[in-house]
């Protein structure tokens, strides 16, 4: 038996893979690898190359984003190669695109709406001059 628990129209389990995704995704290191990644397989020491940290680090970085399904990990010969797994970001993409059903907010034409509404309310409020 599954539990199955839809909570703001997710399941349980779509919501923990959300959650591991956008954790990967919150690391700006874990965000330049895949950028990296974008361009072509590498190997590991080709992907820490750029960063100022040790091989250890950046091998905990890649193991978040292999957890995360972004990546996938294989040895070839003595090597160990990253190649990105496009595929894993399509269910949060899915999830973001139900926000862009919103209509985006012109601030600046709402602010110039109050300013009338604001200005037809006071000339309606303000008391006749006396004589």
């Amino acid at each position: 038996m599954v539990d199955v628990c839809v909570v703001g129209g997710i399941s349980t389990g779509m919501a923990a893979t959300l959650d591991n995704t956008f954790a990967a995704l919150a690391d700006p290191t874990r965000r330049a690898i895949l950028s990296m990644l974008l361009e072509d397989d590498m190997a590991v020491t080709d992907v820490a190359e750029p960063f100022a940290m040790s091989l250890a680090a950046i091998s905990k970085h890649l193991g978040v984003l292999t957890a995360a399904g972004l990546i996938s990990q294989e040895k070839r010969g003595r090597v160990k190669w990253c190649k990105l797994e496009p595929d894993a970001l399509r269910a949060a993409s899915v999830w973001m695109a139900g926000f862009g059903q919103m209509e985006p907010v012109d601030l600046d034409a709402f602010e110039a709406f109050l300013d009338l509404e604001f200005a037809s309310l006071a000339a309606t409020t303000e008391p006749a001059p006396q004589s």
